[in-house]
């Protein structure tokens, strides 16, 4: 997927440290975006504990700015959270992750594609 962004890498699962992987901004690797994704059910919402601890893991390593993706939603508390930190963090709920995949054709395949057909006044002389 490509969205203006350099390289990037999955970091691991488990044991990560909070972070499940990494994009460079720049070419050269020198700003690093850390990600983590948390694939939940619709009904269970990444807590604020688990933000808290995503902006714990960005300090850690010395980053500033972090993408927290969830196929489920975020609470008040954790978009709260977020906007009362210096760093600069994105969340990105379900809805905007399935919009994500659609802007970019990333996991999605085209079903049906239509055509809409108009009427073309130049085919038709004026009298």
């Amino acid at each position: 997927m490509s969205i203006g962004y350099g390289e990037g890498k999955v970091t691991g699962y488990s044991g990560n440290g909070g972070i499940d992987g990494v994009v460079y901004q720049d070419k050269l690797g020198m700003e690093k975006i850390f990600f983590q994704a948390k694939r939940f059910d619709e009904n269970n919402a990444v807590s604020a504990s688990m933000v808290r601890d995503f902006v714990g893991a960005l300090d850690l390593n010395g980053v500033n700015k972090g993408v927290f993706i969830t196929t489920s939603k975020f609470p008040q508390n954790s978009v709260d959270l977020v906007s009362r930190s210096h760093k600069s963090i994105k969340l990105v709920d379900g809805k905007y992750l399935v919009q994500l995949m659609i802007d970019y054709n990333l996991g999605v395949d085209t079903e049906k594609t239509y055509e809409i057909k108009r009427i073309d006044s130049d085919f038709f002389p004026e009298e």
